[in-house]
C-alpha cells in the first residue's frame, strides 16, 4: 500500500511547492505589470545583501561576498524599446515589401536575357 500512497505524496508535495512559488511571485508583484516588477527588484536588492550576511554569521562562514553590481536596467524602458522597435518594423514593412519585390523582378528579368 505504501508503494500507492508515495507517488501521490511525491505529486503532492511537488504541486505545493510550485503552487507556493507562483503565489510568493504573485503576491510580491512579479507577475503585475513593469511597474511593479521594477518595485519588487528594488525590494530585493533592499533585503538579500543582509539576508546573506546573516546567513554566513549563522553558518560561522567569513568569506566576503563580492559586492552586488550596479545594474542599471528600467523594465519599463526596455518594453517601450520594444514596442517602437515593432511599430517601426510594421511600418516600413510595405515599403520593403515594394522594395524587395522589385529587386527579385528585376534578378528574374536579368536572369532570362
Amino acid at each position: 500500500m505504501a508503494a500507492k500512497i508515495f507517488p501521490v505524496v511525491k505529486l503532492a508535495t511537488k504541486v505545493t511547492i510550485a503552487g507556493g512559488a507562483l503565489y510568493v511571485a504573485w503576491d510580491s508583484g512579479l507577475l503585475g505589470s513593469s511597474e511593479q516588477g521594477s518595485v519588487a527588484l528594488q525590494k530585493a536588492k533592499a533585503v538579500i545583501p543582509p539576508a546573506m550576511e546573516e546567513w554566513m554569521k549563522y553558518f560561522g562562514l567569513e568569506t566576503q561576498l563580492p559586492t552586488m553590481p550596479k545594474v542599471e536596467f528600467s523594465p519599463v524602458q526596455a518594453w517601450n524599446s520594444g514596442v517602437r522597435q515593432s511599430i517601426s518594423s510594421l511600418s516600413e514593412a510595405p515599403t520593403n515589401a515594394t522594395k524587395y519585390t522589385n529587386q527579385g523582378v528585376q534578378y528574374l528579368k536579368d536572369l532570362t536575357k
